[in-house]
């Protein structure tokens, strides 16, 4: 289904998309400063219906439950701490004796003599030959493209006024006063552990 709430900015947007492609950007801006657009009917506000009373119902009574009364626990005797008896401390044997050994002498070895290079001869440097001349061009001069004439752009016929409908009514949602107690669905807590 097609919606027509707000089709009264097609027409000043396809007048400035015409307009912008025809490069009058002038123009255009005088058009649009020219141009009123069509004012809107005042819509009545809706009334809408009374909110049904909740009647306050009264707060529900709990019975009281009796005190739970705990033993006391039975006495237990203090025990004795025990008495460990002492350990001989165990006497170890004397370390055998490692006699120490002398230094080796290293002998030295005689250093290698390496045979001497052989000569390398020194290479000239390669002479290049000089590069050719190359001859600067002057640059082109295009002529002037000519402008293309753009056709104007035919004008669209006004679009067709559909009547307002009034806006549909929602049902509204009743409250609950602020006194009404919510009853819960755990079981009361007791301070007192049975």
């Amino acid at each position: 289904m097609a919606f027509y709430g707000n089709s009264s900015f097609l027409l000043p947007l396809l007048l400035i998309t015409s307009l912008a492609i025809s490069g009058k950007t002038v123009r255009a801006a005088r058009v649009l400063l020219e141009t009123t657009f069509p004012k809107l009917p005042d819509l009545p506000k809706p009334e809408l219906p009374s909110l049904p009373t909740v009647p306050t119902l009264p707060e529900p009574k709990l019975p009281t439950l009796p005190k739970v009364e705990v033993p006391l626990l039975a006495h237990v005797p203090t025990l004795p701490k025990p008495e460990l008896p002492s350990l001989p401390k165990p006497e170890l044997p004397p370390l055998p004796h490692v006699p120490t050994l002398p230094k080796p002498e290293l002998t030295s070895l005689p250093k290698p003599e390496l045979p001497p290079l052989p000569h390398v001869p020194t290479l000239s440097k390669p002479e290049l030959p000089p590069m050719p001349h190359v001859p600067s061009f002057s640059k082109p001069e295009l002529p002037p493209l000519p402008k293309p004439e753009v056709q104007k752009l035919p004008e669209l016929p006004p679009l067709p006024h559909l009547p307002d409908q009034p806006k549909p009514t929602l049902p509204s949602i009743p409250t609950l006063p602020k006194d009404f107690p919510i009853p819960s669905l755990l079981p009361p807590h007791s301070a007192t552990s049975p």
